[in-house]
């Protein structure tokens, strides 16, 4: 099995920044794309960040320029760096991971428990 834990996320004012980190762990052979997701209640969950293996990377218009994803493949970590949070940011975020386990022909992703990120004065 695979475990995600995300960890970084907290009570931040207007204009600040957080950095959030997730480390995947388990019978891991290899990663493919690492992502971050937010989900507001009663919202689908969107994407935030997205990178890949090869470390080229997409966001959406709505955090373009504020947030970095980054990922260190041989720790499996990835990480996401938030600038000029806005109060619209507030809502828990989600590690996602494309992982080939052992034993398996496909990578499956996995998702981490999730961590709430308020923006607020």
């Amino acid at each position: 099995q695979v475990q995600l834990v995300e960890s970084g996320g907290g009570l931040v004012q207007p204009g600040g920044s957080l950095r959030l980190s997730c480390a995947a762990s388990g019978s891991i052979v290899s990663i493919n794309a690492m992502g971050w997701y937010r989900q507001a209640p009663g919202k689908q969950r969107e994407l935030v960040a997205v990178i890949a293996s090869g470390y080229s990377t997409n966001y959406p218009d709505s955090v373009k320029g504020r947030f970095t994803i980054s990922r260190i493949n041989g720790k499996n970590t990835v990480y996401l760096q938030m600038n000029n949070l806005k109060s619209d940011d507030t809502t828990v975020y989600y590690c996602n991971a494309d992982v080939l386990t052992r034993g398996r022909a496909l990578y499956i992703p996995y998702w981490g428990q999730g961590t709430q990120v308020t923006v607020s004065s």
